[in-house]
């Protein structure tokens, strides 16, 4: 054949391999991880005529054979074939690579990773060699945090002051900015203006610190600090609302504590969990302190606190501090 021929014909096949839909997400944020994954995923399923387009693969004990297997499926009612495989575990990832030898055009591949995958990755070459692309995302911090914070708060329509309040209050935890702005976008939506002063009554992030730094002193024992800390929270809030954060703070250090008897990192047991990454990590640490049935124990006595509060039986502040002496 020609030079002249070959050329560009070599061309097209690489520009038509370029375009194909391969999606690998990674990184040490996994709200961004995440975010970008579900939308992406609902821009894919737009297309899609029936639900048997859309396949979504367990990570755990997922074999390259078992991915081959779901990448190479034919359409049946679609124009496409969807295929999520959503919180891999670094330690897992590089064994998927032989299964992506191979990706047809009409399927749509969305890989996450839960954390960052090294330089050099066989997963993340697997996927360039496929024609698909791979996006790392980092810890946002300073003012990186502050361009994020704003232009999330544009895409929800609020107004600039929103952005200036949760970056005063909300920190680093991503998942707490995102769910106040939709929250304050509900509000505004509902014909109510947003100015200074009610964008300060409706954040709870301030609050929600304080009532995590009361969570932190409370295992393996209430000390000193968790009940000066539980005063001043009772300055303003209700002592049921108390009740019920630290009962989430104990479900959480529960749930993590059997994910890490099962022998996952702490990377793999954010992945698993909706809650911040940091969060995660907290009650990890604060599950090697304190054993499963005190927990239990806990749930039970907060549980106990709620009904007898509901039904008269004790005052809601005395109870409170019965129950922190219990704990």
């Amino acid at each position: 054949m020609p030079p002249g021929r070959h050329r560009p014909a070599a061309r097209s096949t690489l520009l038509r391999v370029a375009s194909r839909e391969i999606l690998l997400l990674h990184g040490d944020e996994p709200f961004l991880v995440e975010d970008e994954a579900r939308r992406t995923l609902a821009r894919w399923r737009q297309g899609l005529t029936s639900e048997f387009g859309y396949e979504s693969l367990d990570p755990s004990g997922l074999t390259p054979a078992r991915l081959r297997e779901a990448v190479l499926q034919v359409p049946f009612l679609d124009p496409y074939r969807v295929v999520a495989v959503r919180g891999i575990t670094v330690r897992a990832a590089e064994g998927l690579a032989p299964g992506l030898s191979e990706v047809p055009e009409s399927t749509r591949l969305l890989l996450t990773v839960a954390g960052r995958l090294p330089a050099g990755s066989k997963l993340a070459r697997a996927v360039t060699a496929a024609g698909g692309r791979g996006q790392a995302y980092q810890r946002l911090r300073g003012r990186a945090l502050g361009d994020w914070i704003r232009a999330r708060t544009r895409e929800y329509g609020l107004p600039p002051l929103v952005a200036a309040a949760l970056g005063r209050a909300a920190g680093a935890d991503l998942g707490v900015v995102d769910s106040e702005l939709r929250k304050l976008a509900a509000y505004q939506a509902g014909g109510h203006p947003l100015d200074q002063r009610t964008v300060e009554e409706l954040l709870v992030v301030n609050r929600q610190e304080e009532i995590f730094r009361l969570t932190d002193h409370l295992l393996p024992r209430p000390d000193a600090e968790a009940w000066r800390l539980l005063q001043d929270l009772l300055q303003r809030e209700k002592p049921t609302t108390i009740a019920y954060a630290l009962a989430r703070h104990l479900a959480t250090v529960l749930e993590v504590q059997a994910y890490r008897r099962r022998g996952l990192t702490l990377a793999e047991v954010q992945s698993r969990m909706r809650q911040h990454a940091y969060v995660v990590q907290k009650a990890y640490e604060a599950s090697r302190t304190v054993d499963g049935d005190r927990l239990e124990a806990g749930l039970r006595a907060i549980l106990a606190y709620e009904w007898e509060v509901k039904s008269g039986q004790i005052d809601p502040v005395l109870g409170l501090e019965v129950l922190l002496a219990r704990l």
